[in-house]
Protein backbone atom coordinates (compact mmCIF):
# COMPACT_ATOMS: atom_id res chain seq x y z
CA UNK A 1 0.00 0.00 0.00
CA UNK A 2 1.26 3.25 -1.39
CA UNK A 3 1.53 6.67 1.13
CA UNK A 4 -1.48 8.28 -0.46
CA UNK A 5 -3.72 4.60 0.10
CA UNK A 6 -2.75 4.69 3.41
CA UNK A 7 -4.03 8.09 3.85
CA UNK A 8 -7.08 7.65 1.99
CA UNK A 9 -7.62 4.64 4.45
CA UNK A 10 -6.59 5.96 7.51
CA UNK A 11 -8.86 8.90 6.94
CA UNK A 12 -12.07 6.89 6.16
CA UNK A 13 -11.28 4.57 9.39
CA UNK A 14 -11.14 8.06 11.14
CA UNK A 15 -14.37 9.46 9.37
CA UNK A 16 -16.10 6.26 10.54
CA UNK A 17 -15.32 6.46 13.91
CA UNK A 18 -17.13 9.10 14.29
CA UNK A 19 -20.05 8.58 11.87
CA UNK A 20 -22.63 9.00 14.45
CA UNK A 21 -20.68 12.06 16.07
CA UNK A 22 -20.83 13.70 12.06
CA UNK A 23 -24.53 12.98 11.36
CA UNK A 24 -25.19 15.10 15.01
CA UNK A 25 -23.04 17.90 14.18
CA UNK A 26 -24.54 18.21 10.36
CA UNK A 27 -28.04 18.67 12.54
CA UNK A 28 -26.97 20.98 14.88
CA UNK A 29 -28.43 24.67 14.72
CA UNK A 30 -26.43 27.79 13.72
CA UNK A 31 -25.96 28.30 17.61
CA UNK A 32 -23.29 25.34 17.43
CA UNK A 33 -20.05 25.46 15.88
CA UNK A 34 -18.23 22.65 15.42
CA UNK A 35 -13.95 22.55 14.26
CA UNK A 36 -11.97 19.65 14.18
CA UNK A 37 -8.33 20.59 15.53
CA UNK A 38 -5.57 18.55 16.73
CA UNK A 39 -6.02 18.64 20.08
CA UNK A 40 -3.26 16.41 21.48
CA UNK A 41 -0.74 18.76 23.09
CA UNK A 42 -3.36 19.66 25.81
CA UNK A 43 -1.98 18.38 28.98
CA UNK A 44 -4.27 20.82 30.84
CA UNK A 45 -6.61 23.47 30.54
CA UNK A 46 -5.41 25.30 34.11
CA UNK A 47 -4.10 28.79 32.78
CA UNK A 48 -1.04 28.19 35.71
CA UNK A 49 0.00 25.42 34.74
CA UNK A 50 -0.45 24.64 30.18
CA UNK A 51 2.24 26.08 28.30
CA UNK A 52 1.05 24.90 24.72
CA UNK A 53 -0.04 26.93 21.74
CA UNK A 54 -3.79 24.87 21.80
CA UNK A 55 -4.45 25.27 25.29
CA UNK A 56 -3.43 29.00 25.56
CA UNK A 57 -5.86 29.59 22.68
CA UNK A 58 -8.79 27.73 24.88
CA UNK A 59 -8.35 29.02 28.35
CA UNK A 60 -7.97 32.67 26.71
CA UNK A 61 -11.57 32.24 25.64
CA UNK A 62 -12.32 31.04 29.22
CA UNK A 63 -10.28 33.66 30.92
CA UNK A 64 -9.22 37.35 31.42
CA UNK A 65 -6.04 38.63 32.26
CA UNK A 66 -5.30 42.22 33.82
CA UNK A 67 -3.66 43.10 31.02
CA UNK A 68 -3.76 41.91 27.39
CA UNK A 69 -2.48 42.63 23.74
CA UNK A 70 -4.12 44.47 21.22
CA UNK A 71 -5.40 41.75 18.95
CA UNK A 72 -4.78 44.15 16.04
CA UNK A 73 -0.90 45.62 17.22
CA UNK A 74 0.15 43.45 20.02
CA UNK A 75 3.18 45.03 20.80
CA UNK A 76 -0.05 47.87 22.57
CA UNK A 77 -0.96 46.23 26.00
CA UNK A 78 -4.82 47.37 26.59
CA UNK A 79 -6.59 46.81 29.87
CA UNK A 80 -8.61 43.41 30.32
CA UNK A 81 -9.94 43.12 33.82
CA UNK A 82 -7.43 46.20 34.36
CA UNK A 83 -9.49 49.67 33.94
CA UNK A 84 -5.84 51.59 34.53
CA UNK A 85 -2.53 50.94 36.12
CA UNK A 86 0.26 53.23 37.38
CA UNK A 87 3.63 52.62 38.03
CA UNK A 88 5.06 54.44 41.17
CA UNK A 89 8.54 56.99 39.99
CA UNK A 90 11.43 54.71 41.13
CA UNK A 91 9.48 51.59 38.87
CA UNK A 92 9.08 49.51 41.97
CA UNK A 93 5.37 49.25 42.74
CA UNK A 94 2.76 48.87 40.03
CA UNK A 95 -0.87 49.80 41.20
CA UNK A 96 -4.23 48.07 39.12
CA UNK A 97 -7.69 49.57 39.68
CA UNK A 98 -9.97 46.66 38.17
CA UNK A 99 -13.22 46.85 36.58
CA UNK A 100 -16.11 46.76 38.86
CA UNK A 101 -18.96 45.25 36.58
CA UNK A 102 -16.25 41.99 35.88
CA UNK A 103 -18.02 38.67 36.91
CA UNK A 104 -16.94 35.30 36.79
CA UNK A 105 -19.24 32.59 35.10
CA UNK A 106 -19.85 31.66 38.57
CA UNK A 107 -21.53 34.87 39.04
CA UNK A 108 -19.25 35.84 42.02
CA UNK A 109 -17.85 39.51 41.38
CA UNK A 110 -14.01 39.50 39.43
CA UNK A 111 -12.18 41.58 42.76
CA UNK A 112 -8.49 42.38 43.25
CA UNK A 113 -8.38 39.20 45.93
CA UNK A 114 -8.84 37.12 43.24
CA UNK A 115 -6.12 38.86 40.92
CA UNK A 116 -3.58 38.14 44.19
CA UNK A 117 -4.53 34.56 44.49
CA UNK A 118 -4.22 33.76 40.66
CA UNK A 119 -0.94 35.37 40.52
CA UNK A 120 0.13 34.23 43.63
CA UNK A 121 -1.47 30.28 42.81
CA UNK A 122 1.23 30.86 39.49
CA UNK A 123 4.30 31.16 41.61
CA UNK A 124 3.29 28.54 44.37
CA UNK A 125 1.94 25.99 41.78
CA UNK A 126 5.61 26.70 40.39
CA UNK A 127 4.56 24.54 36.86
CA UNK A 128 6.05 25.15 33.54
CA UNK A 129 4.86 28.36 32.66
CA UNK A 130 5.80 29.73 36.29
CA UNK A 131 9.17 31.12 35.35
CA UNK A 132 7.12 34.11 33.48
CA UNK A 133 6.32 35.44 36.48
CA UNK A 134 9.00 33.77 39.11
CA UNK A 135 11.85 35.97 37.10
CA UNK A 136 10.88 39.18 38.93
CA UNK A 137 11.80 37.48 42.16
CA UNK A 138 8.87 36.04 43.14
CA UNK A 139 9.06 33.17 45.76
CA UNK A 140 6.78 31.03 47.46
CA UNK A 141 8.02 32.59 50.81
CA UNK A 142 7.45 36.38 49.76
CA UNK A 143 4.87 36.83 47.03
CA UNK A 144 1.66 37.12 49.43
CA UNK A 145 3.61 39.93 50.75
CA UNK A 146 4.33 41.09 47.07
CA UNK A 147 1.23 41.04 45.28
CA UNK A 148 -1.29 42.42 47.74
CA UNK A 149 -4.72 43.44 47.29
CA UNK A 150 -5.09 46.64 48.57
CA UNK A 151 -8.66 46.79 48.50
CA UNK A 152 -11.67 45.52 46.84
CA UNK A 153 -10.49 46.66 43.36
CA UNK A 154 -6.98 47.42 43.62
CA UNK A 155 -4.38 45.65 43.41
CA UNK A 156 -0.44 46.19 44.33
CA UNK A 157 3.14 44.27 42.54
CA UNK A 158 5.65 45.20 44.12
CA UNK A 159 8.85 44.17 41.97
CA UNK A 160 12.58 44.37 42.87
CA UNK A 161 13.70 46.82 40.24
CA UNK A 162 15.97 44.92 38.32
CA UNK A 163 13.16 45.18 34.82
CA UNK A 164 11.44 47.63 33.56
CA UNK A 165 7.90 47.84 34.41
CA UNK A 166 6.71 47.91 30.91
CA UNK A 167 8.31 44.03 30.50
CA UNK A 168 6.47 43.37 33.29
CA UNK A 169 3.46 44.30 32.28
CA UNK A 170 4.27 42.00 28.81
CA UNK A 171 4.61 39.39 31.02
CA UNK A 172 1.75 39.34 33.18
CA UNK A 173 -0.45 39.80 29.48
CA UNK A 174 0.86 35.85 29.14
CA UNK A 175 -1.69 32.78 29.66
CA UNK A 176 -0.34 32.55 33.22
CA UNK A 177 -1.64 35.77 34.31
CA UNK A 178 -4.94 34.62 33.90
CA UNK A 179 -7.01 35.59 36.77
CA UNK A 180 -9.09 32.50 38.59
CA UNK A 181 -12.33 32.88 40.61
CA UNK A 182 -10.57 32.16 44.36
CA UNK A 183 -13.74 31.10 46.06
CA UNK A 184 -14.94 28.14 43.51
CA UNK A 185 -11.06 27.12 43.40
CA UNK A 186 -10.38 26.81 46.94
CA UNK A 187 -13.71 25.39 47.14
CA UNK A 188 -12.42 22.37 44.65
CA UNK A 189 -9.15 22.11 46.17
CA UNK A 190 -7.35 18.72 47.14
CA UNK A 191 -4.48 18.81 50.14
CA UNK A 192 -2.47 22.28 49.29
CA UNK A 193 -2.95 21.83 45.40
CA UNK A 194 -4.67 24.92 44.94
CA UNK A 195 -7.29 23.36 43.11
CA UNK A 196 -5.19 22.56 40.20
CA UNK A 197 -6.46 18.50 39.85
CA UNK A 198 -10.09 19.63 39.46
CA UNK A 199 -8.98 23.03 37.25
CA UNK A 200 -6.82 20.96 35.12
CA UNK A 201 -10.47 19.67 33.24
CA UNK A 202 -12.77 22.92 34.79
CA UNK A 203 -12.88 26.54 34.14
CA UNK A 204 -13.37 28.81 37.02
CA UNK A 205 -12.62 32.22 34.66
CA UNK A 206 -14.29 35.56 33.61
CA UNK A 207 -14.30 35.15 29.84
CA UNK A 208 -16.87 34.56 26.94
CA UNK A 209 -16.51 31.11 27.44
CA UNK A 210 -16.81 28.29 30.27
CA UNK A 211 -15.65 24.53 29.69
CA UNK A 212 -18.39 22.13 29.82
CA UNK A 213 -16.18 19.07 29.10
CA UNK A 214 -12.61 18.00 27.97
CA UNK A 215 -11.43 14.90 27.15
CA UNK A 216 -7.69 14.33 26.47
CA UNK A 217 -6.57 13.73 22.58
CA UNK A 218 -10.76 13.60 22.15
CA UNK A 219 -12.42 16.94 22.52
CA UNK A 220 -13.12 19.76 24.64
CA UNK A 221 -16.39 21.65 24.77
CA UNK A 222 -16.85 25.55 25.63
CA UNK A 223 -20.26 27.10 26.39
CA UNK A 224 -21.28 30.20 26.61
CA UNK A 225 -21.11 31.73 29.71
CA UNK A 226 -24.00 33.00 31.57
CA UNK A 227 -21.94 35.76 32.91
CA UNK A 228 -21.02 37.32 29.99
CA UNK A 229 -23.20 39.38 27.37
CA UNK A 230 -22.50 37.67 23.74
CA UNK A 231 -20.91 39.76 20.44
CA UNK A 232 -22.08 36.47 18.65
CA UNK A 233 -25.11 34.31 18.43
CA UNK A 234 -22.55 30.93 18.85
CA UNK A 235 -23.70 29.45 22.18
CA UNK A 236 -21.45 26.60 22.10
CA UNK A 237 -18.11 25.26 20.47
CA UNK A 238 -17.35 21.49 19.58
CA UNK A 239 -13.53 21.07 19.74
CA UNK A 240 -12.89 17.54 18.29
CA UNK A 241 -9.69 16.38 18.07
CA UNK A 242 -9.15 15.09 14.34
CA UNK A 243 -5.07 13.99 14.06
CA UNK A 244 -5.12 13.11 9.86
CA UNK A 245 -5.35 16.35 7.91
CA UNK A 246 -7.35 14.39 5.33
CA UNK A 247 -10.08 13.74 8.19
CA UNK A 248 -10.57 17.05 8.92
CA UNK A 249 -10.71 18.01 4.82
CA UNK A 250 -13.48 15.03 4.32
CA UNK A 251 -15.17 15.96 7.42
CA UNK A 252 -15.06 19.53 6.15
CA UNK A 253 -16.24 18.98 2.43
CA UNK A 254 -18.94 16.89 4.07
CA UNK A 255 -20.55 19.39 5.97
CA UNK A 256 -19.65 17.74 9.62
CA UNK A 257 -17.21 20.07 10.81
CA UNK A 258 -17.28 23.84 10.48
CA UNK A 259 -13.57 24.82 10.21
CA UNK A 260 -10.93 22.54 9.89
CA UNK A 261 -7.03 24.22 11.57
CA UNK A 262 -4.72 21.28 10.55
CA UNK A 263 -5.19 21.25 7.00
CA UNK A 264 -1.54 20.57 4.60
CA UNK A 265 -0.41 22.88 2.12
CA UNK A 266 -1.73 20.45 -0.50
CA UNK A 267 -5.43 20.22 1.04
CA UNK A 268 -4.70 24.09 1.15
CA UNK A 269 -3.70 24.69 -2.28
CA UNK A 270 -7.05 22.52 -3.16
CA UNK A 271 -9.25 24.61 -1.10
CA UNK A 272 -7.81 28.05 -2.54
CA UNK A 273 -10.14 28.66 -5.26
CA UNK A 274 -13.30 26.60 -4.01
CA UNK A 275 -15.83 29.25 -3.55
CA UNK A 276 -17.21 27.33 -0.84
CA UNK A 277 -14.66 27.58 1.55
CA UNK A 278 -12.84 30.53 3.18
CA UNK A 279 -9.60 30.57 4.12
CA UNK A 280 -8.49 32.56 6.69
CA UNK A 281 -3.90 33.28 7.46
CA UNK A 282 -2.43 34.88 9.99
CA UNK A 283 1.44 34.87 10.79
CA UNK A 284 1.79 33.28 13.94
CA UNK A 285 4.83 33.53 16.14
CA UNK A 286 5.07 29.55 16.48
CA UNK A 287 7.93 28.35 15.21
CA UNK A 288 9.31 24.57 14.83
CA UNK A 289 12.62 23.24 16.00
CA UNK A 290 14.87 20.39 16.88
CA UNK A 291 15.93 20.32 20.63
CA UNK A 292 19.21 18.87 21.03
CA UNK A 293 19.72 17.55 24.73
CA UNK A 294 23.57 17.88 25.58
CA UNK A 295 23.40 15.08 28.22
CA UNK A 296 23.71 13.03 24.62
CA UNK A 297 27.68 12.55 24.69
CA UNK A 298 27.42 13.65 20.40
CA UNK A 299 25.17 16.64 21.32
CA UNK A 300 27.57 17.94 23.86
CA UNK A 301 29.84 18.84 21.22
CA UNK A 302 29.36 22.04 19.94
CA UNK A 303 30.63 21.10 16.51
CA UNK A 304 27.97 18.22 15.98
CA UNK A 305 25.16 20.68 16.91
CA UNK A 306 26.57 22.82 14.26
CA UNK A 307 26.78 20.14 11.82
CA UNK A 308 23.38 19.05 12.25
CA UNK A 309 22.45 22.62 11.30
CA UNK A 310 24.64 22.92 8.44
CA UNK A 311 23.15 19.05 7.07
CA UNK A 312 19.13 20.02 6.46
CA UNK A 313 17.58 21.72 3.50
CA UNK A 314 15.39 23.98 5.04
CA UNK A 315 14.40 25.74 1.69
CA UNK A 316 13.40 22.09 0.12
CA UNK A 317 11.58 21.61 2.98
CA UNK A 318 9.89 24.22 3.75
CA UNK A 319 8.73 24.77 -0.45
CA UNK A 320 7.86 20.79 -0.91
CA UNK A 321 6.15 20.07 2.48
CA UNK A 322 4.60 22.98 3.97
CA UNK A 323 5.04 26.19 1.74
CA UNK A 324 1.39 27.56 2.85
CA UNK A 325 1.65 26.34 6.51
CA UNK A 326 5.33 27.96 7.39
CA UNK A 327 8.11 30.04 6.21
CA UNK A 328 12.10 29.84 6.69
CA UNK A 329 13.05 31.04 10.26
CA UNK A 330 16.56 30.20 11.95
CA UNK A 331 16.39 32.45 14.54
CA UNK A 332 15.32 32.28 18.28
CA UNK A 333 13.03 35.07 17.77
CA UNK A 334 10.01 34.35 14.92
CA UNK A 335 10.06 37.52 12.30
CA UNK A 336 7.64 40.01 13.77
CA UNK A 337 8.46 40.30 17.19
CA UNK A 338 10.79 43.71 18.14
CA UNK A 339 14.32 42.76 16.97
CA UNK A 340 13.70 39.53 14.80
CA UNK A 341 16.61 38.36 13.11
CA UNK A 342 15.34 37.45 9.60
CA UNK A 343 18.89 36.07 9.12
CA UNK A 344 19.11 32.87 7.43
CA UNK A 345 23.03 31.24 7.45
CA UNK A 346 22.49 28.13 7.13
CA UNK A 347 21.66 25.82 4.25
CA UNK A 348 22.48 22.19 3.48
CA UNK A 349 26.76 21.72 2.98
CA UNK A 350 26.81 18.04 3.36
CA UNK A 351 31.36 18.70 2.88
CA UNK A 352 31.04 21.11 5.79
CA UNK A 353 28.49 19.38 7.97
CA UNK A 354 30.61 16.48 7.25
CA UNK A 355 34.00 18.04 8.21
CA UNK A 356 32.28 19.52 11.16
CA UNK A 357 31.59 15.76 12.23
CA UNK A 358 35.05 14.70 11.80
CA UNK A 359 36.54 17.88 13.93
CA UNK A 360 34.75 16.75 16.70
CA UNK A 361 36.01 12.92 16.32
CA UNK A 362 32.81 11.05 15.03
CA UNK A 363 33.88 10.85 11.10
CA UNK A 364 31.28 7.75 11.03
CA UNK A 365 28.78 9.68 12.70
CA UNK A 366 26.74 8.02 15.28
CA UNK A 367 23.24 7.01 15.93
CA UNK A 368 20.27 9.39 17.13
CA UNK A 369 16.83 8.75 18.12
CA UNK A 370 14.91 11.67 17.56
CA UNK A 371 11.07 12.51 19.25
CA UNK A 372 8.55 13.89 16.98
CA UNK A 373 4.52 15.15 17.07
CA UNK A 374 2.75 12.16 15.35
CA UNK A 375 0.29 14.44 13.65
CA UNK A 376 1.15 16.04 10.15
CA UNK A 377 3.42 17.81 8.75
CA UNK A 378 5.64 16.38 11.84
CA UNK A 379 6.31 12.95 9.89
CA UNK A 380 6.79 13.95 6.92
CA UNK A 381 9.44 16.61 7.81
CA UNK A 382 10.79 13.96 10.26
CA UNK A 383 11.53 11.87 7.13
CA UNK A 384 13.01 14.75 5.29
CA UNK A 385 15.44 15.19 8.24
CA UNK A 386 15.95 11.30 8.45
CA UNK A 387 17.51 11.84 4.81
CA UNK A 388 19.73 14.20 5.38
CA UNK A 389 21.04 13.55 8.45
CA UNK A 390 22.05 10.02 6.95
CA UNK A 391 23.92 12.11 4.17
CA UNK A 392 26.40 13.16 6.64
CA UNK A 393 26.37 9.64 8.77
CA UNK A 394 24.03 10.46 11.70
CA UNK A 395 21.51 7.77 11.83
CA UNK A 396 18.15 8.72 12.88
CA UNK A 397 15.73 6.78 14.60
CA UNK A 398 12.66 8.40 14.42
CA UNK A 399 9.97 8.14 17.56
CA UNK A 400 6.58 9.45 16.56
CA UNK A 401 4.10 10.17 19.46
CA UNK A 402 1.26 11.82 20.45
CA UNK A 403 1.98 15.41 21.18
CA UNK A 404 1.78 15.83 24.79
CA UNK A 405 3.71 12.76 24.86
CA UNK A 406 6.49 14.03 23.07
CA UNK A 407 6.34 17.74 25.68
CA UNK A 408 5.96 15.09 28.96
CA UNK A 409 9.52 14.08 27.54
CA UNK A 410 11.34 16.75 26.64
CA UNK A 411 10.34 18.47 30.37
CA UNK A 412 12.01 15.44 31.74
CA UNK A 413 15.02 15.84 30.06
CA UNK A 414 14.52 12.37 28.74
CA UNK A 415 14.74 12.85 25.02
CA UNK A 416 17.80 13.02 22.78
CA UNK A 417 16.94 14.78 19.80
CA UNK A 418 12.88 16.05 19.97
CA UNK A 419 11.36 17.97 16.76
CA UNK A 420 8.62 20.30 18.06
CA UNK A 421 6.89 23.45 18.05
CA UNK A 422 7.37 26.72 20.66
CA UNK A 423 5.25 29.40 20.83
CA UNK A 424 6.33 33.11 21.99
CA UNK A 425 4.08 33.95 25.68
CA UNK A 426 4.31 37.48 25.33
CA UNK A 427 5.30 40.55 22.57
CA UNK A 428 8.88 41.08 24.03
CA UNK A 429 12.18 39.56 22.67
CA UNK A 430 12.47 38.39 26.33
CA UNK A 431 9.69 35.86 26.27
CA UNK A 432 11.92 33.27 23.99
CA UNK A 433 15.48 35.09 25.07
CA UNK A 434 14.42 33.49 28.28
CA UNK A 435 13.12 30.40 27.32
CA UNK A 436 16.11 29.79 24.41
CA UNK A 437 19.12 31.31 26.65
CA UNK A 438 18.85 31.48 30.31
CA UNK A 439 19.71 28.89 32.43
CA UNK A 440 21.15 30.06 35.65
CA UNK A 441 20.76 26.25 37.78
CA UNK A 442 21.26 23.28 35.54
CA UNK A 443 20.33 20.83 38.69
CA UNK A 444 16.94 18.32 38.01
CA UNK A 445 15.02 20.32 41.14
CA UNK A 446 16.00 23.69 39.16
CA UNK A 447 13.05 26.16 39.76
CA UNK A 448 13.02 28.00 36.35
CA UNK A 449 13.27 25.08 34.08
CA UNK A 450 13.65 26.73 30.54
CA UNK A 451 13.79 25.97 27.47
CA UNK A 452 17.96 25.74 28.05
CA UNK A 453 17.45 24.00 31.19
CA UNK A 454 15.40 21.42 29.01
CA UNK A 455 18.00 20.42 26.88
CA UNK A 456 21.10 20.89 29.74
CA UNK A 457 22.09 23.86 28.75
CA UNK A 458 24.27 26.28 29.96
CA UNK A 459 25.47 29.26 28.44
CA UNK A 460 27.05 31.88 30.64
CA UNK A 461 27.70 34.47 28.45
CA UNK A 462 24.08 34.19 27.24
CA UNK A 463 22.31 33.90 30.35
CA UNK A 464 24.18 37.23 31.46
CA UNK A 465 23.56 38.99 28.41
CA UNK A 466 19.44 37.94 28.40
CA UNK A 467 19.50 39.34 32.48
CA UNK A 468 21.68 42.34 31.24
CA UNK A 469 18.63 43.21 28.47
CA UNK A 470 16.19 43.16 30.61
CA UNK A 471 17.29 46.18 32.62
CA UNK A 472 18.26 48.12 29.56
CA UNK A 473 16.22 51.24 29.31
CA UNK A 474 17.59 52.65 26.41
CA UNK A 475 14.86 50.52 23.65
CA UNK A 476 17.41 50.66 20.56
CA UNK A 477 19.97 49.23 22.52
CA UNK A 478 17.71 46.61 24.01
CA UNK A 479 16.84 45.75 20.59
CA UNK A 480 20.57 45.37 19.38
CA UNK A 481 21.33 43.14 22.17
CA UNK A 482 18.68 40.74 21.26
CA UNK A 483 20.11 40.62 17.71
CA UNK A 484 23.21 40.16 18.50
CA UNK A 485 22.04 37.50 21.01
CA UNK A 486 20.41 35.76 18.19
CA UNK A 487 23.19 35.58 15.90
CA UNK A 488 25.21 34.21 18.43
CA UNK A 489 22.55 31.49 19.56
CA UNK A 490 22.41 30.02 16.39
CA UNK A 491 26.61 29.71 16.37
CA UNK A 492 25.96 27.76 20.00
CA UNK A 493 22.81 26.39 21.22
CA UNK A 494 21.22 23.22 20.85
CA UNK A 495 18.33 24.62 19.10
CA UNK A 496 17.91 24.07 15.62
CA UNK A 497 14.78 26.78 14.46
CA UNK A 498 14.05 25.94 10.78
CA UNK A 499 10.15 27.05 10.64
CA UNK A 500 7.55 29.73 11.68
CA UNK A 501 4.00 28.74 11.21
CA UNK A 502 1.02 30.40 9.43
CA UNK A 503 -2.11 29.83 11.30
CA UNK A 504 -5.13 29.02 8.91
CA UNK A 505 -8.60 28.31 9.58
CA UNK A 506 -10.04 26.51 6.62
CA UNK A 507 -13.84 27.53 7.00
CA UNK A 508 -17.13 26.55 5.64
CA UNK A 509 -18.94 29.43 3.30
CA UNK A 510 -20.97 30.47 5.82
CA UNK A 511 -18.72 31.25 8.28
CA UNK A 512 -17.27 34.56 9.29
CA UNK A 513 -15.97 36.32 11.86
CA UNK A 514 -13.10 33.81 12.70
CA UNK A 515 -10.51 35.84 14.19
CA UNK A 516 -6.86 34.41 14.92
CA UNK A 517 -3.89 36.32 16.32
CA UNK A 518 -0.41 36.77 15.74
CA UNK A 519 -0.19 35.07 19.67
CA UNK A 520 -2.07 31.69 19.99
CA UNK A 521 -4.38 33.54 23.10
CA UNK A 522 -5.49 36.37 20.78
CA UNK A 523 -7.89 33.09 18.30
CA UNK A 524 -11.21 33.92 19.46
CA UNK A 525 -14.70 32.74 19.01
CA UNK A 526 -16.43 35.60 20.09
CA UNK A 527 -17.66 36.82 16.65
CA UNK A 528 -18.53 33.50 15.08
CA UNK A 529 -21.45 33.15 13.07
CA UNK A 530 -23.13 30.63 11.16
CA UNK A 531 -24.75 31.84 7.99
Amino acid sequence: MNRRAFLAAASAASVFSYDALSRAFAETPKTILVVAQQLDNVTSLDPQESFETVAAEIAANMYQKLLRPNPDKPDVLEGDLAESWTVSDDGKLITFRLKRDAVFASGNPVTAEDAAFSLQRAVKLNKAPAFIINQFGFTRDNVEERIRAADAHTLTVALDGKASPGFVLYCLSANVGSIVDKKAVLEHASGDDLGNTWLKQNSAGSGSWLLRSWKASESAILEASPAQAKRGPIRRVMLRHITDPSAQLLLLRNGDVDIARNLTTEQLRNLQNDAGFTLIRKAATTQMLIQLNTVHPALAKPQVRQAIKWAIDYQAIQQNIASLTHTVQQSFLPVGLPAAVADKPFQKDVAKAKALLAEAGLPDGFELVMDHYSAQPYPDIAQALQADFAAIGIRLRLMPGENRQVLTKTRARQHEAALTSWGVDYFDPNSNAEAFCVNTDNSPDARNRTLAWRNSWQDADLTARAQAALQEADTAKRLAMYEAMQRDSMERAPFVFMLQAVNTAACREDVTGVRLGTLADANSYDFVRKG
